[in-house]
């Protein structure tokens, strides 16, 4: 059956799965500036998701037809619930589920979750099908890490080509590394090289400093996988999968309109069921490269609530010009 990711154009532009940021909000910011070809969610617990609390983890699957195509990406250690979690993801209506086997946070490795199943390829063999079974004919695809060596990393990706999978992510760092060293970018030739020869049908999805769409076009010519995940280069710049915008030419006022709006969908969104405090993250991508950039940023972090927020940056708009 053909799923959403083979009518992609190549190549394609993923905004990366980032707890506390990618929530449905920002994701419908994203849509309404430039949007990428595909969306992933937040990444959600399977656990929470089947608990008695589950109603509040699964806000972090809430989203917008505008998002579509959109992906739902879980994460966990036990394959009963991420089959459960799996028939949640068909019934909302998502167009593929994506399992998070690289997330390097100590607190998920200890219970067996995410980048450690690059050590334990049989539970990770039967979270992908107890996925699959709960996901009916929905595309599973799977984010992941290099492995700390290159032997393991090519037994890694060699066990995970084997497994039918629509798409594979690779950030291309190891567990270890974190995003402290640049992205080895030069070992994607290898996991080029095992996907043309294992599963010829599986997109290679690269992740790691990108922050322009002229990098995606001159990564794509130099390294030929087919999708680009964006995470951090979007907190520099949230126009960058808008192809036609020159994000250095966007005005100071457009930038603050834009937070704006993005303050007043989060309340219109959440009420009270978030901390407006999340918003206060996103200042630097909205406010940077102008004089007063830092002095608004400092009052804004001060702020108490959403309305203060709004008040503090249409107060510094109407000096603009002056």
């Amino acid at each position: 059956m053909q799923s959403f990711w083979q009518e992609l154009p190549v190549p394609f532009t993923i905004l990366a799965p980032m707890e506390g940021v990618t929530d449905v909000v920002f994701r419908e910011i994203i849509a309404q500036i430039g949007k990428p070809d595909v969306f992933f969610t937040e990444f959600t617990n399977c656990d929470g998701l089947v608990s008695v609390g589950s109603e509040k983890v699964a806000r972090s699957l809430r989203f917008s037809n505008s998002q579509k195509p959109v992906v739902a990406q879980i994460w966990g250690a036990n394959p009963e619930t991420f089959y459960l979690s799996a028939l949640l993801c068909k019934e909302l209506g998502f167009s593929g589920i994506d399992i998070n086997m690289g997330c390097p946070d100590k607190s998920m490795v200890k219970k067996g979750a995410c980048s450690a199943l690059i050590n334990n390829s049989s539970l990770a063999k039967e979270i992908i099908q107890a996925t699959k079974k709960g996901s009916s004919n929905l595309p599973i695809s799977v984010k992941t890490r290099l492995a700390p060596n290159d032997l393991k990393s090519q037994e890694w990706f060699t066990f995970l080509l084997k497994q039918d999978l629509a798409a594979l992510t690779i950030h291309l760092r190891t567990v270890e590394e974190l995003s402290k060293v640049p992205a080895h970018w030069d070992y994607m030739a290898n996991i080029i090289k095992l996907r043309n020869k294992i599963s010829p049908k599986t997109l290679i999805i690269g992740n790691g400093d990108i922050a322009s769409y002229s990098e995606v076009k001159n990564k794509y010519k130099l390294y030929g996988c087919e999708g680009y995940m964006i995470g951090r280069g979007v907190f520099t710049n949230p126009w960058v999968f808008n192809k036609a915008v020159d994000a250095e030419k966007i005005s100071i006022s457009d930038r603050l309109d834009l937070y704006i709006r993005h303050v007043k969908l989060f309340d219109s969104t959440w009420g009270d069921l978030k901390n407006p405090a999340n918003l206060k993250k996103f200042s630097k991508s909205y406010i940077n490269n102008f004089p007063d950039a830092g002095f608004l940023r400092d009052k804004i972090m001060q702020s108490k609530n959403t309305k203060e927020m709004i008040e503090i940056i249409n107060g510094y708009k109407n000096t603009l010009g002056k």
